[in-house]
């Protein structure tokens, strides 16, 4: 069974809603959030701010009123025991645990590699939540004093999140599958990996005709924290992708593809995330791969 097949039985045995046009609301918040953005709001009591450091590091500095979800495969949130999108109520549950609701405006940060944060930004608008934002800096990597720092715990009060599925911002093995030599497909991983040098999966390469967008070029690594390039530059980066024709795009487990994801999204790009990516692909021999490696 498809894993969009089971979101759908999931959905009419549990009683969750279906996002629609007529229902979703403009967004009020940069889908990359300057630094400028969180301090002016930083006060609202509809500002959510989702920490996704390990907690070790949460523990040592974290910004005032985040909620600690650690960023890793293991985190609850972000995966499954598969590496795939967690079941609809663990998601349910611990988004309101963390205090998020319809109203909520989400900023979502991490440590620098912005995929942690990139994957629960794809979940929460899988989930029908478009207010929601990755902040534009790695944790840190603001000037000093400003934003506040703490290094206490914060428990928010719970509220109710009720997901709202929407479908498009999915892919499954066989929607993937069937866009080979159809759609442009784009593969967000190192290139090593995608050269077949490397792989996280039993077999080597990639899925045939994927263009190779390694995420990492999304953003800047510096000694004083990474920073997401502005949009502006990243134009020149994808502008040999079709706007008209829908993209598929996938990586090892799905967090590198949700960058890329947010990025090709704000440039006006169709795309979703094949969320088995990699890991599932690779480990099928049933589905065909390029390997440019052995050639």
């Amino acid at each position: 069974m498809s894993y969009t097949r089971l979101v759908v039985l999931l959905l009419v045995f549990s009683g969750f809603l279906f996002a629609s046009e007529a229902d979703s609301k403009n967004k009020e918040i940069p889908a990359i959030v300057p630094v400028s953005w969180l301090k002016k709001n930083i006060d609202n009591p509809r500002v959510v701010i989702i920490d996704l450091q390990p907690k070790e590091k949460y523990l040592k500095g974290h910004i005032k009123g985040a909620v600690n979800m650690p960023g890793q495969p293991s985190a609850q949130i972000l995966f499954d025991q598969k590496l795939l999108m967690p079941k609809l109520e663990i998601m349910k549950d611990t988004l309101s645990d963390a205090g998020i609701d319809k109203d909520s405006l989400v900023v979502v940060y991490d440590s620098g590699a912005f995929a942690w944060a990139a994957r629960l930004y794809w979940i929460l608008e899988f989930l029908g939540h478009d207010n929601v934002g990755i902040l534009k800096v790695a944790y840190g990597g603001w000037k000093k004093g400003e934003l506040p720092v703490s290094t206490e715990v914060f428990k928010p009060k719970r509220k109710e999140f009720i997901p709202r599925i929407d479908n498009a911002k999915i892919k499954t093995k066989l929607d993937t599958l069937l866009a080979i030599n159809k759609k442009t497909i784009i593969d967000g991983r190192v290139h090593t990996h995608y050269e077949g040098q490397k792989s996280l999966a039993s077999r080597f390469g990639h899925i045939p005709t994927a263009l190779n967008y390694p995420c990492t070029q999304n953003y800047e690594v510096a000694a004083s924290g990474n920073r997401m390039r502005d949009l502006n530059e990243l134009k020149s980066v994808y502008k040999d992708l079709p706007k008209d024709k829908e993209i598929i795009l996938y990586c090892d487990g799905g967090a590198e593809a949700a960058l890329n994801y947010i990025v090709l999204q704000e440039l006006g790009y169709k795309a979703a995330v094949y969320d088995g990516s990699w890991l599932e692909w690779g480990n099928d021999p049933a589905v065909p791969i390029t390997n440019p490696s052995k050639k």
